[in-house]
């Protein structure tokens, strides 16, 4: 038979320690892990900045000269430099194209054209507004060992186009096989001729924009389904 002592709550038995209660959570950790993020934070914020003044191949001097700090407060927040780019890719990612690129393909337009120019648009305005950053992006992409957050940008663009094109082939019943082949196709032919362009600059940035919905939606109208 379990003795009343052993149950849970009971008082315990005479000599035996009582044991101290739990202390209650210590908020200092968590509002310095906050903090930490809020300051990392700050430092890509300055190093965007930097890139933007001094192109792709920027310093560490000049993130800590754009964020008014010390090198060795830099490297506090980050091991190396590389972790420095990668924040700096995400960031430009994350913050600066996808809202961009994936707020056109989301709107509902008034035609498949204007959908396709809009993003277009967006990609070659971005070239325009934010020509180190651009570079700067493709200058890391796909360094060793480490992640090509460059491709993962392509690649969440490309999907989002495939599910549009994925539905409108669903909704005529109709396979949709076909949409990742046909969006990723879209999407490398745009980021590779633009990227040509941005050096080249062979036709004014409008010219480019309506030379690439012409040929992509001269391919793709024939393939999809009326909306």
């Amino acid at each position: 038979m379990q003795r009343v002592a052993d149950l849970p709550g009971a008082p315990p038995r005479s000599g035996e320690p009582v044991e101290a209660p739990l202390p209650a959570q210590d908020g200092r950790r968590a509002r310095w892990t906050e903090h930490r993020r809020a300051r990392r934070e700050d430092l890509v914020i300055a190093a965007v900045e930097a890139v933007r003044l001094a192109g792709p191949d920027f310093a560490v001097d000049d993130v800590a000269r754009s964020a008014g700090v010390s090198k060795t407060v830099i490297y506090r927040y980050f091991t190396d430099k590389d972790e420095l780019v990668d924040a700096v890719l995400t960031r430009i990612s994350d913050v600066i194209l996808l809202p961009r690129l994936l707020g056109e393909i989301a709107i509902e337009h008034a035609d498949d054209r204007a959908t396709l120019r809009a993003v277009i648009s967006a990609f070659v305005s971005l070239i325009e507004d934010e020509p180190e950053l651009y570079r700067f992006a493709y200058a890391h992409a796909g360094r060793s060992g480490r992640a090509d957050l460059v491709a993962a940008t392509e690649r969440r663009i490309a999907d989002a186009l495939a599910s549009r094109m994925s539905a409108r082939l669903a909704e005529a019943g109709r396979p949709t096989s076909a949409a990742p082949t046909w969006a990723y196709g879209v999407v490398g032919m745009v980021q590779l001729a633009a990227h040509w362009w941005s050096t080249a600059r062979t036709v004014p940035a409008s010219e480019l924009v309506e030379q690439l919905t012409a040929l992509a939606h001269g391919g793709l109208a024939t393939l999809l389904p009326p909306r």
